[in-house]
């Protein structure tokens, strides 16, 4: 299956969707230009028509709660100037090797305790090897024996080795498209943007569901937050999660001097993911603990109905379960556990 990276040049006419009407799968075609409108309305409009898209596709107060685990730290290749993950950063980020199956279990059966529905594993590779795939594949299974969702970012991934994780009971591969294309290279130079879509396009076919989304506030400009999501909401079909990430601006990076982005601009880029990619789950993601409270209940207010739980998203800062079971109790908001039967329900395939 090919992933269409090409940016339409024109929008279909939105279709109108009644409450109790079936919503069709794949919204758009989007441009550029388009998506810019929605981030330009004025933004108690743009929350209203965010929270009435996200109720005809969502029940409300429900949240995914999702935790993320470094299978493996540290040494990566690539030069993503946003990583502290990267090798040739001094982050004081130390390489680890590929965790064993019992430690995994362990952090899996504790994440599941706390009331993740979801355990995603990543691990800092440009790209595995397959022999670094038959050991992921073991850490899968072990951890779909506890009855959680698994997701798994590995870098790059050819076909074959999508199809051996799709084999070991992969449900979700994260591979973000971090911002628009034509701001890719500012950010990275160690591969190409086309790069990530092959990925992608290699999850797709192998039947993995996709979880790809991007970064705000390294720097670019308006065009290309909305060029990011044309990207997402044009591809066919768009992903079942999309994790929003605020930049984290870790010392020892190329991006740690970047302006913070202004609160109210990240929850736009929230609600145009939430309008565009309706059926999506749309995950709150890196960079809550800087937030506070009250712009988290905007991102909710969105749209935003997933949210990476637990103290740590791989080597990164998050606040603690604690600090986020009082929030959804202060909102009125409960953390989901999705039935194999709503999944494929909401899927957009």
């Amino acid at each position: 299956m090919e992933i269409n990276a090409t940016i339409p040049t024109h929008r279909a006419q939105p279709v109108r969707i009644h409450r109790n009407a079936v919503a069709p799968v794949v919204a758009g075609p989007w441009t550029v230009e388009a998506i810019q409108a929605l981030l330009d309305k004025p933004f108690m409009d743009l929350l209203f028509e965010a929270q009435t898209v996200h109720r005809q596709h969502w029940p409300a107060g429900n949240i995914e709660l999702a935790t993320l685990l470094s299978v493996k730290t540290g040494g990566c290749p690539e030069n993503c100037g946003y990583c502290p993950q990267a090798a040739e950063f001094d982050t004081g980020v130390k390489a680890d090797k590929l965790m064993e199956v019992d430690e995994v279990v362990r952090a899996a059966q504790a994440a599941k305790d706390a009331g993740a529905t979801r355990f995603c594993m990543g691990a800092a590779w440009r790209a595995p090897k397959d022999r670094d795939i038959e050991k992921v594949s073991a850490l899968i299974g072990a951890v779909k024996g506890l009855g959680l969702q698994t997701c798994a970012t590995l870098g790059m991934l050819e076909s074959h080795q999508a199809q051996a994780l799709k084999d070991a009971g992969l449900d979700y591969y994260n591979h973000n498209l971090d911002t628009a294309p034509e701001y890719y290279s500012d950010v990275v130079s160690t591969r190409a943007y086309q790069d990530r879509l092959d990925t992608l396009a290699h999850v797709r076919t192998a039947g993995i569901s996709v979880c790809c989304g991007g970064i705000v506030g390294m720097g670019e400009a308006p065009v290309h937050r909305a060029g990011l999501i044309a990207q997402l909401a044009n591809l066919q079909p768009y992903p079942e999660s999309v994790p929003i990430n605020s930049l984290v601006r870790v010392p020892g990076t190329p991006l740690a001097d970047s302006a913070p982005v202004d609160p109210l601009d990240f929850v736009r880029v929230i609600a145009v993911a939430r309008i565009t990619m309706p059926k999506a789950r749309v995950r709150l993601s890196a960079g809550r603990q800087q937030m506070g409270d009250a712009v988290q209940a905007l991102c909710f207010l969105a749209g935003a109905n997933s949210i990476f739980y637990g103290d740590k998203l791989l080597v990164t800062g998050n606040p603690d379960v604690e600090a986020d079971v009082q929030l959804l109790g202060k909102l009125g908001l409960n953390g989901h556990r999705t039935t194999t039967t709503e999944k494929e329900q909401t899927e957009c395939r």
